[in-house]
């Protein structure tokens, strides 16, 4: 906040400085909080030229949820070919949340949480490292999650893609996550998250945009992420919106 208060004084004092002393009703505090006030005031120009070079601090990013699981085929598809593309051009508009359970079933057998996956026990161990990675490496998180779905062994993967993006997280601490009841919770609450979507999930990929999940942005979505995203952005248009769409890919993992 102060430093964005710093950068709106700074603007004001180069309209300030770049205009006739012009008399008018309004303090410089207020010359471009209106088309009037700035006629008024004489300072039209300067002030739409400051509005389009200061940082848009108004506009949330569009915020996409993936649910999925970490060895079906349509979700690492979806995840290699569209998702991860689409943030690399468009990061600055978008935000990311993964959410590795998809498909599977949990229950509770005093102690810990146990768990099933639709794709057996190697998956439930893929979902398991990619939530601890989630949980361990931060902004590197979606890249090492990426690096493991575009491998051939996603599970054998995990170890060089983490060294390869995030070198300062061992992959042994990873791992005791993964073994302990840290990684129990973590997924626990990857199973709590993805059971109280609504509508109710019935496959994988799950996509959900700004919260909201339909048929049509579903479609929309597996069809062109790229497309949607810059279509679904209320601030100025970055210049790769511009660019072609990428290639429509659409498969599913439907819950059995």
């Amino acid at each position: 906040e102060g430093k964005m208060n710093g950068i709106i004084l700074l603007t004001l004092l180069t309209i300030w400085s770049n205009v006739d002393c012009t008399p008018c009703s309004y303090s410089p505090s207020q010359w471009c909080t209106s088309v009037d006030s700035a006629i008024e005031c004489g300072v039209l120009k300067q002030c739409l030229e400051a509005n389009a070079t200061m940082p848009n601090t108004q506009v949330q990013p569009v915020q996409v949820e993936l649910y999925f699981e970490s060895l079906c085929p349509g979700c690492r598809l979806f995840l290699t070919s569209q998702l991860f593309p689409t943030w690399t051009m468009l990061q600055d508009i978008m935000s990311v949340t993964l959410v590795p359970y998809g498909n599977a079933h949990e229950s509770f057998d005093g102690k810990q949480y146990q768990f099933t996956c639709q794709h057996g026990e190697e998956e439930c161990l893929g979902n398991m490292i990619e939530t601890c990675i989630l949980n361990a490496t931060g902004s590197k998180a979606f890249q090492i999650v990426y690096c493991m779905e575009a491998s051939t062994d996603v599970i054998k993967a995990g170890e060089k893609c983490v060294a390869l993006y995030d070198p300062n997280t061992k992959w042994d601490s990873i791992m005791t996550c993964v073994k302990g009841d840290q990684g129990n919770q973590l997924m626990h609450q990857n199973a709590v998250k993805t059971g109280a979507l609504k509508p109710a999930h019935d496959y994988v990929p799950w996509i959900v945009i700004n919260g909201e999940h339909t048929d049509d942005l579903q479609k929309k979505a597996t069809s062109s992420l790229f497309t949607l995203i810059c279509s679904m952005w209320k601030g100025p248009k970055p210049e790769a919106c511009g660019a072609a769409p990428m290639k429509r890919h659409r498969s599913y993992c439907h819950d059995e």
